[in-house]
């Protein structure tokens, strides 16, 4: 019997909360909250470090950033460790990727040469772009090619192609498809969306702070119009995977590299441990091994991790450069869950969490129920998500929560020893790695 098919689907910044499935009110999503009756539903799937181009390095590669060195966005993904495209092409699998890169750190516009597609064969690609309306991409030749209108819809149309032309193929795929939105800037979704959401209706999450409210309101108008153009699209390519006889045989992803805290906490974007920067949305659907009904996984599972289980899924080795976990037999029922918690990491604090507003380095860990986060000075933030679901109490300082701190400092202990990690100061590492950084620890890019 022929190995599964993958499609791989994921956005830019679409935090775990944001779906009708996980409980949002405002948001319209009805595609995605079919799919997920249908697969399994990582309810605690985490972004152990949640920002762009160490996200997708992770993916790529399933190492952690101090392993393969992208722990800040603009730089470039040595093609080291065997890629998510090399264990599948070795295994017999054609591959393919379309949409936004963000691993070449040579440029956001520039051509990025095959040797530097990690395996990816079929290639429609641009490193980043977050002009949703005046997007162009690469192939093989350094001829910049339009993207017509809204580029994840065009990106949806081109994945679509692709599908269609694997019907009847001898030869399973691996196609990732990786969509720019809802990535702000949020006001430049398709007008039909952003004629749905109404700001001042909008119900905000019970950590947005009332100096916040206004401005949260107003921009998760925009990321919601994005997030609905985006599940329109998801339905098109499940009906594409029905029309052209692949779905039974094919393992179906949707996840997102990061989240945004959009005013919880009074805190914009990503990088902070916060659940709404690192819990992010994964649905796994494969009809043919877990049936066409869908089930809640509370296991943690980091972006590591997902790397070896989509190879575990396909019955396929898992490269020995992973450092994470390959969860498909205990998704199988033959084995317990790999890991307890996932590590939680910030390396460097730069961009948009610079140490100007707050930013610093940490590390911790996400179970199913608590939070548990230190940095160089020692322990910080110590949340029961239980009791505690917006994270407002900080258990951190009380004498009460002594045993636990304690307890979750040894497991963010040895995790560290586990990975590699040193926790060293962001000037060590960017000194190893010979990063050329401004003031603010940010790697400097042209367009």
């Amino acid at each position: 019997m022929k190995n599964p098919n993958v499609v791989f689907v994921f956005a830019d910044q679409w935090r775990a909360q944001a779906t009708g499935y996980a409980g949002d009110s405002n948001v319209h999503t009805p595609h995605l909250d079919r799919l997920a009756e249908q697969s399994l539903n990582f309810s605690h799937a985490i972004a152990g470090c949640p920002v762009c181009s160490p996200a997708r390095a992770s993916l790529l590669t399933g190492q952690y950033p101090h392993t393969h060195g992208v722990f800040v966005n603009d730089v470039h993904l040595e093609h080291r460790a065997a890629s998510l495209a090399d264990a599948f092409k070795t295994q017999g699998y054609d591959t393919a990727y379309i949409g936004k890169w963000h691993l070449n750190g040579r440029g956001r516009s520039g051509y990025i040469p095959p040797e530097d597609h990690q395996g990816f064969e079929f290639w429609h690609v641009r490193e980043c772009c977050h002009d949703y309306w005046d997007s162009f991409y690469f192939n093989d030749h350094p001829e910049k090619k339009l993207w017509p209108g809204y580029d994840a819809q065009a990106q949806t149309a081109e994945a679509k192609q692709y599908l269609e032309s694997r019907t009847g193929a001898a030869r399973p795929f691996l196609l990732v498809l990786s969509w720019g939105p809802p990535h702000n800037p949020y006001e430049t979704a398709p007008p039909e969306y952003r004629r749905r959401y109404e700001p001042t209706g909008l119900v905000l999450r019970g950590n947005v702070p009332p100096e916040a409210a206004a401005q949260a309101r107003l921009t998760l108008a925009g990321y919601y119009a994005h997030i609905t153009a985006l599940d329109a699209c998801i339905g098109e390519l499940l009906a594409t995977l029905e029309t052209s006889r692949l779905a039974e045989d094919t393992i179906f992803v949707f996840w997102s590299d990061h989240g945004d805290m959009m005013g919880s906490h009074g805190q914009w974007r990503k990088q902070r441990p916060w659940d709404e920067s690192i819990r992010v949305p994964l649905l796994v659907r494969y009809p043919r091994r877990f049936g066409p009904h869908g089930r809640a996984v509370d296991t943690p599972i980091n972006t590591p991790d997902l790397m070896p289980t989509l190879l575990g899924l396909c019955g396929l080795p898992v490269p020995a450069s992973v450092q994470g976990h390959n969860y498909a037999p205990f998704l199988h029922g033959a084995a317990a869950a790999p890991a307890a918690a996932a590590l939680l990491a910030c390396y460097v604090p730069f961009g948009e969490w610079t140490r100007s507003v707050g930013g610093r380095e940490y590390r911790g860990v996400r179970t199913r129920r608590h939070t548990y986060v230190r940095t160089l000075a020692g322990p910080w933030l110590l949340y029961d998500n239980q009791a505690d679901p917006y994270q407002q109490h900080n258990l951190i300082a009380e004498s009460t929560s002594a045993g636990l701190r304690e307890a979750l400092e040894q497991h963010t202990q040895i995790l560290l020893k586990a990975y590699g990690d040193p926790f060293a100061p962001a000037e060590t590492l960017i000194a190893r790695w010979k990063y050329p950084v401004d003031a603010s620890l940010t790697v400097p890019y042209t367009q």
